[in-house]
């Protein structure tokens, strides 16, 4: 055992890589990853450290990060202020039950984020990561319902294609196969289309494609009956789904229909939120204010584990009406003081170095970047907003047909453009997410490793295009 650790050390030094990555095979659960993607390649990805939009492994090749970690590092990595804002705060206070208390930067933070939020979104009950902060949500809407005197309002109505977490609750919305493994899911919840004007659902295009999603939501509140359903949610710009871009009538007519029904409208900008698409969150582009808002990743860049479920204020005013009534639902490490005082600092260095702007002027120019690369035979569309963007791949451009589940077109892009130094996600889309601080400079080259990749796949599977 004194080996081993004396091994573990002088590897985590740097002086051993390879000892990390035969380890790393042998030790580490890679969150929802295949066996046959570590099967079928050299290994696991070790990462070592981060400076800007760039990223290095344990053998010092560098990565322009294409997807900020996962839409989380909008700072961008390397921030000595952030870390030295967290060893601060860990010196002073490191931790405080949320159940009973709270603590002086979780207070501040709170602040902060009601400063920031659109409307009346000010009581912020604190988490610890976009799972979580959903769930929150979902079990928040449906105490509200039961304390205004609706206990049969439970249902829930989320999207296709959506992404909303992978907890239980986060997960039943969700509504991806792992109901092989972990269903039945939770009981209550229904799925409507999303806004889609490049597939629609409903075999119409533009604007009308909005339009009949919002009505699909309407039309199941009907179905389900209004006095059962609780709450709606939806991504404003659902990352998951392909990043698609609804038109304001969408969330217009969405808000209205949830009004008109009794129903609570939540927002999940735990991928949208702190500047990801182009405003400090996606919402305020659709000029409506969400009843409850989820919020993570960004809140801290990924500098430590923290998230929310905000609340209007005339929501949460019931528990104030019902006094004695708490809301049935705690974590432990929700509003963690070293997490608080990492977002604090994060939304600092937003303000000081004007980074919702910035990302804004620079994700146009990504955006401007991509739609080169539409002259591909896979590229189907390119398509996004702000510092979020997607190359939608598909093996017929006429038919607009996706290349099969089980077909490697999607992998082998992976592996060219992490041969070539870019690290994003590939699945149906390619997505281009940088941090906020990105260069100019970088975008070209993200831009020109993609076009390479693309070029090197197609000629790999081209007789599976059309």
């Amino acid at each position: 055992m004194a080996v081993a650790k004396a091994a573990m050390t002088e590897s985590a030094a740097g002086t051993a890589p390879a000892y990390l990555d035969q380890q790393a095979m042998e030790h580490v659960w890679i969150h929802y990853l295949p066996w046959i993607d570590l099967a079928e390649r050299k290994g696991l990805h070790v990462f070592d450290r981060g400076i800007g939009s760039t990223i290095y492994d344990v053998h010092g090749k560098e990565f322009l990060d294409g997807i900020s970690g996962l839409w989380v590092v909008n700072a961008g990595h390397g921030r000595r202020e952030i870390a030295d804002a967290m060893a601060q705060q860990a010196a002073r206070l490191a931790y405080a039950s949320s159940m009973n208390y709270t603590t002086v930067p979780a207070v501040q933070l709170a602040e902060m984020i009601a400063e920031r939020t659109p409307g009346d979104l000010n009581r912020v009950f604190f988490a610890t990561g976009g799972s979580d902060a959903v769930e929150s949500a979902i079990k928040f809407a449906k105490q509200v319902q039961v304390m205004r005197g609706f206990p049969k309002r439970y249902k829930i109505i989320a999207r296709r294609g959506s992404y909303h977490g992978m907890t239980y609750g986060a997960m039943s919305l969700t509504a991806n196969k792992s109901e092989q493994f972990f269903g039945p899911f939770m009981y209550g919840v229904y799925h409507v289309p999303h806004p889609n004007r490049y597939r629609s659902d409903f075999e119409v295009e533009g604007e009308q494609a909005d339009i009949m999603a919002a009505k699909a939501v309407e039309k199941e509140i009907l179905a389900q009956g209004p006095d059962t359903v609780a709450a709606v949610i939806g991504e404003p710009i659902s990352t998951a789904a392909g990043v698609h871009v609804p038109g304001k009538i969408y969330w217009k007519m969405v808000r209205e229909i949830c009004d008109r029904h009794g129903v609570l409208l939540i927002c999940d900008e735990v991928i949208n939120g702190f500047g990801r698409t182009g405003t400090m969150f996606a919402i305020e582009q659709y000029d409506i204010v969400p009843d409850i808002m989820t919020v993570a990743k960004a809140l801290s860049s990924g500098y430590a584990p923290i998230s929310a479920a905000i609340i209007r204020d005339e929501v949460f005013e019931i528990f104030k009406e019902k006094q004695e009534v708490p809301f049935g639902h705690l974590l432990t490490f929700g509003g963690h003081p070293v997490a608080a005082a990492a977002a604090i600092k994060n939304l600092e260095i937003y303000d000081e170095e004007n980074l919702v702007a910035k990302g804004a002027e620079m994700g146009k120019y990504l955006g401007e970047r991509l739609q080169e690369l539409q002259s591909h035979p896979t590229v189907g569309q390119v398509r996004g907003t702000g510092m979020v963007w997607a190359l939608d791949l598909v093996c017929n451009k006429e038919t607009r047909a996706q290349f099969p589940k089980d077909h490697a077109f999607g992998r082998v892009l992976t592996e060219q453009n992490m041969d070539r130094g870019l690290a994003t996600r590939t699945w149906d889309v390619m997505h281009f997410a940088p941090p906020l601080v990105v260069t100019k400079d970088e975008v070209d080259r993200i831009v020109a490793i993609a076009d390479e990749s693309l070029t090197a796949a197609e000629s790999q599977f081209a007789a599976d295009i059309a």
